[in-house]
């Protein structure tokens, strides 16, 4: 509900950065920068590079070889078979991107995810699809996220009725908040 959403970011609206995450995540300032000016699913939409850095903190607070009680890979914290699927679809673009070839792209490994380059590249790519698919709105895109793009509440417009995905849309708007409001790069 409504009402679990408010105390979730009520909850983490005022959620601080250690020094050590700071220092973390900035080692992948130059990859966020990079992968977040693509327009990967509609012209001049772009996902925001303190979102992402928000996400990446929420999920795996920065930590590359992160890996969740779901199989949740990486700094996002993706799942192989979403990777895969994501990265085939970028394999075939017509987008070069530094950092990562499209024969990684195209036949991704598990232990591809922990490679900071790929999974913040789709990352990117995923919250992109999320925000176009769902016109932006934050809950929605982080349900996706956390429960998948096709979880049955999403179609009635509706997040996640999970508390993970409650606490996890709580953290990542505490976080960009944060970001937001503290400039500091």
């Amino acid at each position: 509900s409504t009402a679990d959403i408010q105390k979730s970011i009520n909850k983490y609206r005022n959620l601080s950065i250690s020094h050590k995450q700071l220092s973390r995540i900035k080692q992948y300032d130059h990859l966020i920068d990079y992968f977040t000016e693509f327009s990967y699913v509609a012209p001049r939409h772009k996902v925001s590079g303190d979102f992402v850095r928000a996400l990446i903190l929420a999920e795996s607070n920065g930590k590359t070889n992160a890996v969740s009680h779901k199989n949740a890979l990486g700094l996002g914290q993706i799942k192989y078979s979403t990777g895969k699927e994501a990265a085939k679809i970028l394999s075939r673009s017509t987008v070069h991107f530094r950092y990562v070839d499209k024969s990684t792209l195209a036949n991704l490994k598990r232990d591809d995810l922990f490679n900071p380059a790929v999974n913040i590249l789709l990352t990117c790519y995923l919250i992109a699809k999320y925000n176009h698919k769902f016109d932006g709105k934050l809950e929605l895109v982080l349900s996706a996220w956390n429960a998948g793009e096709y979880t049955p509440s999403l179609a009635s417009n509706r997040h996640a009725p999970y508390q993970e995905t409650e606490n996890l849309i709580g953290k990542v708007n505490g976080y960009y908040l944060f970001f937001l409001k503290n400039r500091y790069y």
